[in-house]
């Protein structure tokens, strides 16, 4: 059993009065979606993708609740963890599953064709994607690549899903919202 709870660590800097630095934050995810050692999504940070930064601001800008695209014109951090799939599920009912999940973090209309896939989905937003632990396959409409810890992708809002190999796998998300052309 994968033990990602105690791997996802919030650690938040800012400055203090006089401009110097120190943690502001230290703690688990702000938000979460499932279970960190089975599945879901784990939130880290939601902020403006542009503008000022003011490092003397100290709010917690970790959303409240899981939702899968960032705002428009936020970039949003977040762990996420895919199990694998489950053996002996029949597919209509992991697809019935899998659009119940995806409406739980407000993104039911993202699903694509699931018969390629049953987390087949579209985000509108640059991801920046990399696997920390376990193994998966990246599935896009008309292939597979294995991916492999420390190995980042770089998913251009394309239809895609992912799925774990041999057991539930840890990956960190960085998604930049982008209007899709």
């Amino acid at each position: 059993m994968a033990d990602f709870e105690n791997i996802m660590r919030r650690i938040i800097t800012g400055d203090d009065a006089d401009g110097q630095s120190l943690v502001i934050i230290d703690g688990p995810p702000s938000a979460a979606s499932g279970d960190p050692n089975v599945g879901g999504l784990f939130e880290i940070w939601h902020d403006a993708a542009s503008g000022p930064l003011d490092p003397k601001a100290h709010a917690d800008l970790g959303p409240e609740r899981s939702v899968l695209s960032p705002a428009a014109g936020n970039v949003k951090v977040r762990w996420f963890v895919i199990p694998p799939r489950p053996p002996g599920v029949p597919v209509e009912d992991l697809k019935a599953a899998t659009r119940a999940r995806f409406a739980s973090f407000d993104a039911e209309d993202h699903l694509t064709d699931q018969s390629k896939h049953p987390a087949m989905h579209r985000t509108h937003s640059i991801d920046v994607i990399c696997l920390l632990q376990g193994e998966v396959d990246l599935v896009l409409d008309n292939s597979r690549t294995r991916v492999t810890p420390g190995q980042i992708v770089i998913q251009r809002g394309t239809s895609h899903g992912w799925e774990a190999i041999g057991g539930p796998a840890l990956l960190l998300a960085v998604l930049i919202d982008r209007p899709l052309s």
